[in-house]
This record gives C-alpha cells, structure tokens and sequence, in this order.
C-alpha cells in the first residue's frame, strides 16, 4: 500500500512539474534521492511515464522532462480513487468508533 501512495506522489509531482530534478523533485516529497530514483524507474518499466533526454543541450542533466504516458495518467486517476476510497473508510471507521465511545 505504501508503494501505491509513492506511486502516486511522484506521479501527481510529474504532472505537476515535469522538468524537476531528481532532486528537486526527492526534496519536495520527502525522498531520498535513492528512493525517488527507485519509483522512477518502477514506473518507466510499468509504463507510465517516459523520461525525455534532451541530447544536443551541452548540460544534459538540467534538459531532462518527465511525461506522463495514457497508462500512467489512468493510473494516477486510479490510486487517486483507491486512495480517497481508503481514506473514506478510515473516516468512516473513526466516526463510528467515536460515536460507540
């Protein structure tokens, strides 16, 4: 589940900003460099982003872009919904527990 929740951080984050740094991007969400590293590439390999290189620049590093393939925006929507539905029930949970108190 925590994977999930990652997943869906730096997914929102590569929406949000597509041309961060790594570590700009690992010092927004609380994440190593390691880490965020890590979930970048978990999500090249499942598909749901693309990491554009921008070769001809003589600084390579500061010309990289983030993009969002279909298959990674339908997944940001759907751990968006499970999120909210987990969140939801947590909710719900609480409340009744208050009101049994």
């Amino acid at each position: 589940m925590k994977s999930d929740e990652d997943n869906l951080d730096v997914l929102r984050a590569i929406y949000k900003k597509p041309r961060s740094s790594q570590r700009e991007m690992a010092k927004n969400l609380g994440f190593s460099l390691g880490k965020l590293n890590y979930c970048l590439n978990a999500l090249k390999n499942k598909g749901f982003i693309k990491i554009q290189n921008f070769n001809k620049q003589p600084n390579r590093l500061k010309y990289i872009q983030y993009v969002l393939t279909p298959k990674g925006i339908s997944e940001r929507t759907s751990l968006t919904l499970n999120f909210m539905k987990s969140k939801f029930k947590e909710y719900d949970e609480l409340k009744k527990e208050l009101e049994d108190n």
